[in-house]
């Protein structure tokens, strides 16, 4: 008959899963000291790194979106204050303070046009427009973090995706899979017909009435009954460039 075990060996175990308990509990102690102090280290190195190169992260865009990477591998925002290291450093700060005021000028000049709606590389384009006499250059990688910023405020900024196409958005208008389909249709010519809509996305003629009038009175589509085949046509102006629609002035 098998002899079950005693208290002195059942004892025995429990001190055994004790010690074993204490001795992983110190690795992880030891792991995550020994992670804290090369994070330090990383976060040393990255600042000497900043005082080294603070004119080519300020100058150059590409240089910069490079260092941004860098930040976030360690944990560090740049960006999370005015204030601080980084702020009194580099200046980047208020670099993108001024870059995201400057973004919400273009937004509200440019929503008559395209109600709110307006293609990420044409607010790039306006934007570079606006600070030609300024020595720092603007890549869409700052116009991203500058808009990020935006949103975090509930300004109502964001970024969406349409296709091929990055749109930036400054009201609060929800568009639906149906309304991102016609905008993604129409990236090919700036414009679409109900004919197209129906053809190429295979929807019922209700369905495609509906989605435009939507798109219609929320502002981002505009009527043109003068083409030259008699059919309407629904113009974007956030997936064409403004000056098609009478230029940059």
């Amino acid at each position: 008959m098998r002899r079950r075990p005693g208290i002195g060996g059942l004892q025995t175990a429990a001190a055994a899963r004790d010690q074993y308990r204490a001795l992983g509990e110190n690795v992880a102690k030891l792991r995550t000291d020994l992670m804290k102090e090369q994070l330090a280290t990383f976060r040393s190195q990255l600042e000497e790194f900043a005082r080294k190169h603070k004119n080519d992260i300020r100058k150059n865009p590409s240089f910069r979106s490079q260092f941004h990477e860098m930040c976030a591998k360690v944990g560090v925002d740049p960006l999370a204050s005015n204030k601080g290291f980084w702020a009194e450093l580099l200046g980047i700060g208020d670099f993108y303070y001024e870059l995201g005021v400057q973004i919400v000028e273009i937004c509200l000049a440019t929503r008559p046009l395209n109600g709110g709606l307006i293609d990420l590389q044409e607010l790039c384009k306006l934007l570079r427009q606006k600070r030609k006499h300024d020595r720092e250059a603007v890549s869409e990688d700052d116009c991203l973090r500058a808009i990020s910023k935006l949103k975090t405020l509930g300004s109502g900024f964001e970024v969406i995706s349409a296709g091929k196409k990055k749109l930036v958005r400054s009201v609060p208008t929800e568009l639906n899979k149906d309304h991102n389909q016609i905008l993604e249709l129409a990236q090919a010519q700036g414009y679409v017909t109900v004919d197209e809509v129906e053809r190429r996305l295979s929807w019922t003629h209700g369905r495609a009435i509906d989605a435009l009038d939507t798109l219609l009175d929320e502002g981002l589509a505009m009527i043109d009954d003068g083409h030259r085949d008699g059919k309407r046509c629904y113009w974007f102006p956030c997936v064409s460039s403004i000056s098609s629609f009478g230029g940059d002035n």
